[in-house]
């Protein structure tokens, strides 16, 4: 009986072998293509995406496998390089032979060079600072304004992207008001100008993704992990930190220290940034869920699209003693260890007339 048993294990394992191994010979074999083929003429029209161009490729028999082009795209990071155009393909071509037909050889399309600057995130907002309303653009708005794709496109394809790969899989979408809220990396890009706004959001958005997984390296991942938090986390404290620090990228370490001491402090209940009070501002359904001010912790995801710099430094906090910091007028930074020497320094600002304050409005 015992050997029937075994002879049955046996065949089960060894059908399940022969499929694995027939499947990864299928993979390897459409990536390394084969002999010379015959030629397929293919058009890529404007705006079509990474999953469009593979069901293409297959439709017209330059690929079998659109999965496994996908799969070697998204690990050589060829995403967001393809372009469109009229190609000549071979069924023999290898993969990377395809990509690189698709990197080098597309139309010369005319192109839109867009600056989203660090600490923007995707919603407008709109402060007040001393007594001046100062409106903010979003990611969104600079798009809209640049001619690249409208607004409300924008907005509706973020809920259209499949939350996939090392990076993205952490992206809070249960909590957050945008799974995307700080994934969107903040760079200078040339976007082609294409008729479509719906296409070209998409294309855009993949693009702004493809650019933030290039930039994560595996030994960030590690780092986190070894600080007890997750990359998404990360990413949150990052944003805060950019947001504090504005535009001085030297204070970002010493800005991320800290807010570390003071979430690791008995002292300290909350996390206290000013910056997550006002981000739920621009939701209406906002209940509070990111003002660090009411929440223990962080708040549930990201509050804008920090810079490598940012992210570094959330990773990578100075340590010290401090507890509390303030601004004057120029933008530079003043660290205390006590409440008392903080509001020392903030006294003396206001006498000397280097204060400035900040609020945000609906």
């Amino acid at each position: 009986m015992k050997k029937k048993i075994l002879a049955i294990v046996l065949s089960i394992v060894a059908v399940i072998l022969a499929a694995v191994i027939g499947v990864s010979a299928f993979f390897i074999s459409d990536m390394n293509g084969g002999k010379n083929g015959k030629d397929i003429q293919v058009e890529i029209k404007q705006g079509t995406y990474t999953a469009q161009i593979a069901e293409i490729l297959k439709d017209n028999g330059v690929i079998s496998s659109p999965l496994g082009f996908r799969v070697f795209a998204k690990l050589k990071k060829y995403e967001s390089k393809f372009k469109y155009g009229h190609y000549t393909f071979n069924t023999g071509d290898s993969y990377e032979e395809i990509a690189e037909k698709l990197i080098t050889q597309g139309a010369k399309a005319a192109t839109i060079k867009v600056t989203i600057p660090e600490g923007t995130g995707i919603n407008d907002f709109v402060k007040n600072v001393n007594g001046k309303k100062v409106t903010v653009l979003g990611i969104a708005s600079i798009l809209e304004k640049a001619g690249v794709c409208q607004k409300a496109d924008f907005i509706s394809a973020l809920n259209e992207v499949t939350l996939e790969g090392q990076l993205l899989n952490e992206a809070n979408n249960k909590n957050t008001y945008y799974a995307l809220e700080g994934y969107l990396f903040p760079e200078t890009y040339e976007f082609y100008k294409i008729d479509d706004s719906k296409a070209a959001a998409k294309a855009v958005i993949e693009k702004m993704l493809s650019e933030a997984e290039s930039r994560i390296s595996d030994d960030m991942f590690k780092k986190a992990e070894s600080m007890g938090y997750s990359m998404h986390e990360i990413m949150t404290m990052a944003s805060i930190i950019q947001m504090e620090a504005g535009n001085d990228s030297d204070a970002l370490p010493k800005i991320a220290g800290v807010f570390y001491n003071r979430l690791n402090s008995p002292d300290f209940t909350t996390l206290g940034s000013s910056p997550t009070i006002f981000y739920g501002d621009t939701f209406e359904q906002d209940d509070d869920r990111y003002d660090t001010y009411k929440i223990k912790g962080l708040p549930p995801g990201p509050l804008c699209s920090p810079g490598i710099k940012a992210i570094k430094a959330a990773l990578n906090p100075e340590g010290s003693d401090y507890f509390y910091f303030v601004t004057d007028k120029n933008g530079k930074f003043y660290f205390h260890k006590t409440y008392a020497e903080q509001t020392s320094t903030i006294n003396k600002l206001k006498n000397d007339g280097n204060w400035i304050y900040e609020y945000y409005n609906k």
